[in-house]
């Protein structure tokens, strides 16, 4: 993208006022002459460096609905991988899952509540890069599940599959449900 072709759509957004993107794309695209794929292109680009703030057409205004939109599918994801991970652990002893057991268990350890503590710290994707995720992630995993088990070597559970599995899958949807919260939270302050 030209730095002209850049400098444009800035000046188009700054007269529109925070536009939507259907409205400031149509617009590039009628008075300003510019083909619709150039005008999508260049909106985005110009959104991903973050020289650019659009609104959403229907902002959403409940958890309720923040917890059912597209921006909380990475919840769900982690819950189906719980939800999924248990079974595995408990049923499959020997067959062709039990690979998939092995990756399943492998992620529910070394990864999982991890991440689910870096995304209820750090809610916004700006605070942190992928990279830098993925190592914080592996390496509270590592901090975590050790202290877990500490914990249930004081409990009348004790250090068995059992509650290790169950308490491993509280720990990791308690910290998915609290960053879910503060990910809306810092939604609807964006929205304002």
């Amino acid at each position: 993208m030209s730095e002209e072709t850049e400098k444009l759509v800035k000046n188009v957004a700054d007269s529109m006022n925070n536009p939507r993107l259907p409205e400031l794309v149509n617009k590039l695209v009628k008075k300003e002459r510019l083909k619709f794929k150039d005008a999508a292109k260049a909106v985005y680009v110009l959104w991903k460096k973050g020289g650019l703030e659009l609104l959403e057409p229907q902002p959403v205004s409940t958890l309720i609905r923040y917890s059912i939109s597209l921006q909380s599918l990475w919840f769900w994801a982690v819950t189906a991988l719980v939800v999924l991970t248990i079974p595995m652990v408990f049923y499959v002893a020997s067959s062709p899952l039990l690979y998939v057991r092995y990756v399943l268990g492998s992620l529910f350890v070394l990864y999982l509540p991890g991440a689910m503590l870096i995304e209820a710290l750090y809610p916004r994707s700006e605070d942190l890069d992928g990279l830098e995720r993925l190592a914080l992630s592996i390496g509270l995993s590592l901090a975590v599940v050790p202290l877990l088990g500490l914990f249930l070597n004081y409990t009348p559970w004790g250090i068995r599959l059992t509650p290790i599995t169950i308490s491993l899958a509280s720990f990791s949807e308690v910290m998915a449900v609290s960053a879910l919260i503060r990910k809306y939270r810092y939604y609807r302050m964006r929205m304002r």
